[in-house]
């Protein structure tokens, strides 16, 4: 299986607690981040909806994902207790939340709030 071409098509952006400050803090677009873990099953599940909603969003809202077991600092410093955790940042500030596997239709409509705001 040829992993190149799926790294190629993939959208959102992976953040770690060393790019935070500027891809989410000082992002001119709104961002939603999906807190995960390898071993989480719901993060396993919601990981495809992610993917699409990268795509969905692309030039108007920037998704992401952060590994909380090899980012340790900006999870923490959210109070990020269960994964998956979502976060939505607008101008640096978080500004909504969801903890667990929502429906795409529930990320959508925050996200297009977001966007009218």
């Amino acid at each position: 299986m040829n992993m190149a071409n799926e790294t190629a098509e993939t959208k959102y952006v992976t953040i770690t607690d060393a790019n935070f400050q500027t891809e989410v803090l000082d992002s001119s677009q709104p961002v939603l981040i999906d807190f995960w873990a390898e071993w989480c099953g719901p993060c396993r599940m919601i990981a495809p909806v992610i993917e699409e909603l990268a795509a969905d969003f692309e030039g108007r809202a920037k998704i992401a994902k952060m590994d909380v077991d090899t980012n340790p600092q900006v999870p923490s410093s959210f109070g990020v207790r269960s994964i998956p955790t979502l976060l939505f940042f607008k101008d640096g500030q978080v500004v909504d939340q969801l903890v667990g596997a929502a429906p795409k239709k529930a990320l959508v409509e925050r996200l297009e709030a977001l966007l009218a705001a």
